[in-house]
């Protein structure tokens, strides 16, 4: 049967620095440096995204259509959590402040560029059109609302959302007892 998704013979195929079971890729998402990422058991790519870089992805994670990892300062996804459509986790930027020139075909010397590994933590979800910045960590349980710009590490079992976003609330532990 023919489906959107890498069968596990194309998926073994790319190279993968690490792979697990019940792995569903779409063929239109885009892999770059796939000897850099590690991918756990029970995981789903969707349509569009991106993954480039050093990127490290637990079990039981949903990653939404068009969404983007850029892993050049690391990232790391723990187990039972996901990205909704259009989320962006950045662990390497350019300086936009003007002191620096900005972009991949400038010359390393004359960029100021931050990298930063982006930490996941277990439980934790990340609303459509969100976007992560480099050194943060989504703390255990934290559900990030739509459209926010996260700036800094966030605490556990909170839900957070803003620009930039903010604590808003504790977050029901209550999943804890149905974990899989």
């Amino acid at each position: 049967m023919i489906t959107s998704f890498y069968t596990e013979e194309d998926l073994k195929n790319l190279g993968f620095r690490s792979l697990g079971t019940n792995v569903l890729i779409s063929r239109k998402a885009s892999l770059y440096s796939p000897e850099t990422i590690v991918i756990g058991n029970n995981v789903r790519i969707d349509d569009f995204c991106i993954l480039s870089g050093n990127i490290k992805l637990g079990s039981h994670i949903h990653i939404s259509a068009y969404s983007a990892l850029y892993g050049g300062g690391g990232i790391e996804m723990e187990d039972y959590t996901g990205l909704s459509p259009r989320c962006t986790i950045l662990s390497v930027t350019d300086d936009f402040s003007g002191s620096a020139l900005v972009g991949p075909m400038v010359e390393e010397k004359y960029r100021n560029v931050t990298y930063a590994k982006v930490i996941v933590k277990k439980y934790s979800q990340i609303g459509t059109n969100a976007t992560i910045l480099p050194g943060v960590e989504i703390g255990e349980g934290v559900a990030v609302g739509a459209m926010s710009l996260v700036t800094k590490s966030l605490p556990c079992w909170s839900i957070c959302y803003g620009i930039p976003a903010r604590f808003v609330k504790n977050r029901s532990k209550k999943m804890l007892s149905i974990e899989l």
